[in-house]
């Protein structure tokens, strides 16, 4: 099975490369963003997950209930994207299954931050997708880290897909910085290995950030937007034509679990 998810939130990365982007424009862009990815959903008939934080979500109501109308999974990505506090585990779950009424079972940190096993099971989470089981300098050092799923606790810890053969990560600025068919070859080989492919994005990378002026290193607004959109419809259909199936965390549990 292919996981696809998106962590929807305010686009704050410029502020952490010391640019500037007022709130109303981090929403704007995530928003254009998503309905951006949610079209190129429908278009090719699968189903993902996506994690909002509130303050997006709050903000995007009717983006939030056509996702969920078009047969896609919210989880909860937080309260907001650079403030985090243990409380906002559970605030954010309830909060966004009062304003949307649907179960909230899954979670994941922003920037896949270390979170307190403790608190998440505390908060009512199923499932918990915030570790990526791979060393990054200055963000990750989880090679001690099961790759593939595992529980822990009462919850199901789902790591983010790294190769089988030395932890390649296939997150989103891989997807971006590696050529494509590099990029299909890591993937096939953790599918064959693995039996399921963990994947995440953000609406964003789908926008036209690159043409504004937002001080980001080129590693990360590389094959955005429009490239983005294509290289993206590429991938899935590459998978679609390998009779890959996709589908949502909740389902997946559901399997592993069964």
């Amino acid at each position: 099975m292919v996981l696809l998810s998106f962590d929807i939130e305010e686009f704050d990365m410029p502020l952490e490369y010391k640019g500037q982007i007022p709130f109303e424009r981090q929403i704007s862009i995530s928003q254009t963003g998503l309905e951006r990815t949610l079209n190129l959903l429908k278009k090719h008939q699968v189903k993902a997950t996506f994690f909002s934080t509130v303050v997006f979500a709050e903000n995007s109501r009717a983006l939030i209930e056509r996702l969920l109308s078009e047969g896609h999974e919210l989880a909860s990505h937080t309260w907001f994207h650079s403030e985090f506090e243990e409380k906002h585990l559970k605030e954010s779950k309830d909060r966004l299954e009062e304003l949307f009424s649907a179960k909230v079972t899954g979670l994941r940190m922003p920037r896949m931050m270390p979170v307190s096993k403790n608190a998440v099971e505390d908060a009512g989470y199923a499932y918990n997708s915030s570790v990526n089981p791979t060393f990054l300098p200055g963000r990750y050092n989880n090679l001690k880290v099961s790759r593939t799923y595992f529980k822990e606790g009462k919850v199901t810890q789902i790591p983010a897909s790294v190769s089988p053969n030395f932890r390649i990560p296939l997150f989103w600025l891989s997807f971006h910085n590696f050529p494509l068919a590099f990029y299909k070859k890591l993937a096939s080989d953790t599918l064959k290995k693995d039996g399921y492919l963990n994947i995440y994005f953000h609406p964003w990378e789908f926008a036209g950030i690159k043409e504004e002026a937002f001080r980001l290193p080129g590693f990360t607004v590389k094959n955005s937007g429009d490239d983005m959109v294509r290289r993206f419809g590429d991938f899935v259909s590459w998978l679609k034509n390998k009779n890959h199936t996709f589908g949502t965390f909740q389902e997946f549990q559901k399997q592993i679990e069964s």
